[in-house]
């Protein structure tokens, strides 16, 4: 006899009593530290991910919950493949949100402002507030069951990142890709602070169209601009002017969405084609209550209107006059305008999208009446214009209109376009946007961009998956504008450059030699770079700008401050730090020059293996690693990326298709569902939901007894694990320990009963598949074959199927325990709590071995996370063995059917009448077929007493002893009913066969499969008449 297992487990799982010890167990073993010196002495291969680090403002979402066990269900197979691997954890400092969150706190317990503080104080109180949310966050995370390399965490502001940022700015500095500029940005009023493009969201809004009447005049002296009648247009044969009295002054009317911005106007743009412009040369319009006079300019960018010959498919030009406001300071269009006719900017707003004449508004004169605006908020503004255009009877008309307006990311508050001096990371160079777009794979790239430079073996090896998102990506780099860095922040990194205006740098002739001597050595030495206006510009800069490479180096500060060099107030813009994040958690620039933890890291794992992201950062994020990992590791590792596959998985909404937001309360907190569901519950969900779609639904529902969020999608998930403990634990291991022995330490799969065969090539499918999938990173695959290798094959057949025979059949046993611990390693990276710990007692009852089936034991066979992932050769697949039990399966799935429409109690022993044919079909199974159907008994012989006849492939066969009496009426009702199923089915399926489009284009597999059931159909519909027949 076998000793039985020597661990006892509980007889129901609880989660919340096995995951805590479970995690301690995996810490103290540190299963899950990376060993670089492995992959770089060639021992094995590695295999890395990144984490997309949460920010530190709240805790992690569903969202997050599905990523992370994304990448962790990657981590553990690769990990049991026997490859090197690292997750690297860690999270974002988010320096809007965060500072936003900080200050709204701060505003609430001591009603005090972030200006009330010094710098240094305030930041302190968010380095605090960061301190309190990651450990929240790390502790989320784990329990998840997220297997990172803990001890490595790192965070984008602690000092190995700081250096990375301030290396990767100073280089791209001096290279002339990081300039000074002064342009319009996207501004957000709340947070006072420049936003790059990417952080824009565009809603829907229902605004209005204005129509503004902006009188015209002569072009005279300054101040005497004397009134054009419409007699003076008609003269020069403006159409339309005679309409007019000739006497009144004429006028232009302009259409426009933000009438506020008139303030700032300095020209009227109309286009060259328009039959109203050669009569308008030499003129200009006059702005009410400004009182500045402004040209009339030609510029083709003007829409038409429909009548006087535009589009009338266009909706602008259906809304459009003919003639633009060009406000060159608010908006980015009339900027361009700008640009091309060298027009005046007057800014006409406040950070806070206030109307000042304090920032800008040079030609401000109280005395014309605009006065009356100044101090409004910009909604306000909107509409004292209107009132005002009203009163003085130059409003024309004021329609509703919905239309599309940006708001920020953060605050959500509509963006202002406004004039400012920021920071810019020139993408639009070559060396940065070639290099992203040469980084895709040819069949997924289409851009006609010219890509130059030589190519090199880096080139064309970034995948994404699903590949719609490389359409996506490219389409970014396509229409990229320079990316504005510089945010006016506390909370960050702060910008290490240096500048004075240029009239205030004056140094002493006796210290002026010694002064330019100094900064020549720091430039040899790499300390300092000097920066201008971006290469090409021929604009000037006002002040002279310094990078010093260490904000530390002492020594050339005090040089620089001493004759009024100050450091730029702004911080970096998030995403600069984020887009470093591959580099920067590996030790970059010194991985070999800080300390053990990462010597060897970027040797050995950059780049890492792929990154899972979702689709709302494949421009944020995606596109400026790639940029950032080919520029700056360039001149060591030939610009290779920093991971060769993306995978953009679907975005979680609730059951009405709706983002969940705590705004609607549509949320689910994971950590809910891990305490009501069990975390393996909740992954395996989450993983099966994971398909190929862009969304994915989940309904949420309220927990009667706990009221918080939940979705009975998880139910799934939990009755799945269920089904695994009860078959692991309520009879596997209870019957392998009381029933062992004489069990052969080889078994032959030839030697094997049919049943053991099938059981051994359905798991020989599933490995396989398994492997497919999740290269193709294919998760809900990947849960499917779990499914159905598990609950459908192992449980609901196999084990029902051999009950009356493993007790005398060693052989069987042998099986029943080597397909059991194969399933607990497939298993492992979607569920590794309760895989983990029936992994153990599951081993100890393991006598035997089939061949075909070996599991390796791995670094650490103790535990199963880092025990060898299962070996199932193909040759266990055995299509006669399946082939044969699928037939005896459906045959059983008949005879269940007749069971239930008689409602045949399950405990009755029925006997199937079979013809000599169908019982030889079954050798080999006839006794599973009994202990699957409920039959006592298969035979030739005819059934004495009454019967009830059912089709089986065409055949009639009929089961006996069904009840003490077949009721004639009862059997006549219910084949009537199943008639009325029949002649529905096959209906439908004669109309799908009958369609070309789907004959034609459906795959050949799937329209063979529709005739043979067709087919079968009808011969049921046959058997089931010739039954009516016979009852009368």
């Amino acid at each position: 006899m076998s000793t039985p297992t020597k661990t006892e487990l509980p007889a129901k799982y609880v989660p919340a009593e096995h995951e805590p010890a479970v995690s301690a167990r995996w810490d103290a073993a540190g299963a899950f530290k990376a060993d670089p010196a492995r992959v770089l002495s060639g021992e094995t291969k590695p295999y890395s991910i990144i984490i997309p680090p949460p920010n530190v403002t709240a805790a992690l979402h569903l969202g997050h919950a599905l990523n992370n066990t994304l990448q962790d269900v990657l981590i553990r197979y690769h990990r049991m493949k026997g490859f090197e691997t690292l997750w690297m954890p860690g999270t974002d400092h988010a320096g809007i949100a965060t500072q936003t969150v900080v200050e709204k706190r701060v505003l609430a317990e001591e009603g005090k402002k972030r200006t009330d503080f010094e710098r240094d104080e305030f930041i302190a109180k968010i380095q605090a507030f960061k301190d309190e949310y990651e450990e929240r966050i790390t502790d989320q995370l784990k329990a998840m069951g997220c297997s990172c390399d803990w001890g490595r965490q790192r965070f984008t502001m602690d000092e190995i990142c700081a250096k990375a940022v301030r290396e990767a700015f100073f280089r791209l500095f001096k290279d002339g890709l990081i300039y000074r500029g002064k342009r319009l940005v996207n501004w957000d009023p709340v947070t006072q602070t420049a936003l790059a493009d990417d952080e824009v969201e565009n809603e829907e809004i229902e605004g209005i169209f204005a129509y503004l009447r902006y009188p015209l005049v002569h072009e005279a002296k300054p101040g005497d601009h004397s009134p054009v009648t419409w007699s003076e247009l008609a003269a020069k044969g403006y159409p339309g002017a005679e309409k007019f009295p000739e006497d009144d002054q004429a006028f232009v009317t302009v259409a426009t969405t933000r009438p506020e911005t008139y303030l700032g106007d300095t020209a009227v743009a109309v286009n060259p084609t328009d039959p109203r412009a050669g009569a308008l040369k030499g003129l200009r319009a006059e702005l009410p209550l400004v009182g500045r006079v402004i040209p009339i300019i030609e510029d083709s960018y003007v829409v038409l209107p429909v009548a006087l010959g535009g589009d009338e498919n266009d909706a602008k030009a259906k809304m459009a006059t003919g003639f633009l406001k060009v406000t060159p300071a608010h908006d980015p269009n009339d900027w361009e305008i700008g640009q091309r006719h060298e027009l005046p900017v007057i800014n006409v707003m406040a950070p806070d999208a206030s109307i000042s004449a304090d920032h800008g508004w040079d030609d401000y004169d109280p005395h014309h009446g605009a006065h009356v605006f100044v101090g409004l908020s910009r909604e306000n503004a909107r509409q004292k214009v209107l009132d005002e255009f009203k009163a003085r009877g130059l409003l024309e008309a004021v329609k509703p209109h919905v239309h599309s307006v940006g708001h920020s990311y953060r605050s959500h508050a509509a963006i202002e376009p406004y004039l400012s001096d920021q920071w810019y990371v020139k993408v639009t160079d070559d060396r940065l946007r070639a290099a992203a777009l040469r980084a895709m794979t040819e069949d997924q790239r289409t851009s006609q961009l010219m890509l130059p430079r030589e190519s090199n073996e880096h080139d064309g090896k970034l995948r994404f998956y699903p590949d719609r998102y490389a359409k996506t990506f490219e389409q970014w780099h396509e229409n990229l504008r320079d990316w504005c860095i510089s945010r006016q922040l506390w909370w960050g990194h702060r910008i290490p450059v240096w500048s004075v205006a240029w009239d205030e740098y004056n140094i002493p002739k006796e210290q002026e030699d010694q002064h330019v001597l100094n900064y020549e050595v720091w430039i040899a030495e790499g300390r300092i770079s000097f920066g201008g206006p971006p290469t090409g510009s021929e604009s000037k800069l006002d002040r002279c700008y310094v990078c010093i490479g260490d904000p530390k180096d002492a020594e050339v500060i005090a040089e620089f401050e001493k004759y009024g060099f100050t450091q730029d107030p702004d911080v970096l813009d998030t995403w600069f730090s984020s887009a470093l994040w591959p580099m920067s958690t590996m030790g970059w620039p010194d991985a070999d020059k800080t300390d053990d933890q990462f010597d060897g890291l970027l040797g050995a794992f950059n780049p890492s293996s792929v990154l899972t992201t979702a689709r709302e950062i494949i421009t944020l994020w995606v596109s400026r690693m790639v940029m950032f990992n080919r520029y700056l590791l360039a001149g060591e590792t030939d610009g290779q990326l920093p991971f060769p596959d993306v995978f953009i998985h679907a975005m979680i909404q609730d059951g009405e298709g709706r983002k969940m937001s705590k705004s609607l309360g549509n949320g689910v907190d994971p950590l809910d569902i891990i305490e009501s569901h069990g975390t393996d519950a909740m992954r395996y969900t989450l993983c099966e939901m994971t398909t190929q779609t862009q969304d994915v639904r989940m309904p949420v529902e309220k927990d009667p007894e706990t009221g918080k969020n939940t979705s009975p999608k998880f139910d799934k998930g939990r009755n799945f694990c269920t089904k695994l403990y009860n078959a692991a634990n309520g009879f596997v291991i209870r019957m392998l320990s009381e029933h062992t022995g004489g069990e052969p330490a080889s078994v032959a799969p030839g030697d094997l009963s049919v049943i053991d065969r099938w059981m051994l090539s359905r798991l020989a499918r599933a490995t396989k598949a398994i492997d497919e999938a999740t290269g193709q990173y294919q998760f809900s695959v990947y849960a499917q074959q779990l499914f159905d290798v598990l609950r459908a094959d192992y449980c609901d057949w196999y084990l029902e199927g051999v009950k009356p025979t493993m007790k005398t059949a060693p052989a069987q046993r042998v099986v029943i325990q080597q397909v059991l611990e194969t399933i607990l390693r497939l298993l492992h990276p979607v569920t590794p709590f309760i895989t983990e710990v029936l992994a153990k007692p599951v081993r100890e009852l393991r006598v035997g071995a089939v061949e075909g089936v070996t599991l390796p034991d791995g670094r650490d066979p103790s535990l199963l996370c880092t025990s060898g992932w299962p070996g199932v050769s193909e040759t266990l697949i055995d299509e006669d063995a399946e082939a044969r039990f699928e037939r005896m399966q459906n045959l059983v799935d008949a005879i269940r059917k007749v069971r239930a429409q008689h409602k045949v109690p399950p405990r009755r022993q029925i006997t199937l009448h079979a013809d000599p044919d169908m019982v030889a079909s079954l050798s080999g199974l006839g006794q599973v077929t009994e202990t699957l159907a409920g039959l006592d008994a298969i035979t030739t012989s005819a059934p004495e007493g009454e019967a009830v006849p059912f089709d089986f492939d065409g055949v009639e066969l009929k089961l006996s002893n069904l009840a003490d009496e077949v009721d004639a009426d009862t059997e006549r009702e219910r084949l009537q009913q199943q008639l009325k199923d029949l002649n529905g089915s096959i209906g439908a399926l004669e109309k799908r066969l009958s369609n070309p489009g789907y004959t034609d284009k459906a795959p050949a597999h799937l329209v063979e499969e529709t005739r043979k059931k067709l087919e079968q159909q009808q011969a049921e519909r046959e058997a089931v008449n010739k039954r009516l027949g016979e009852l009368g």
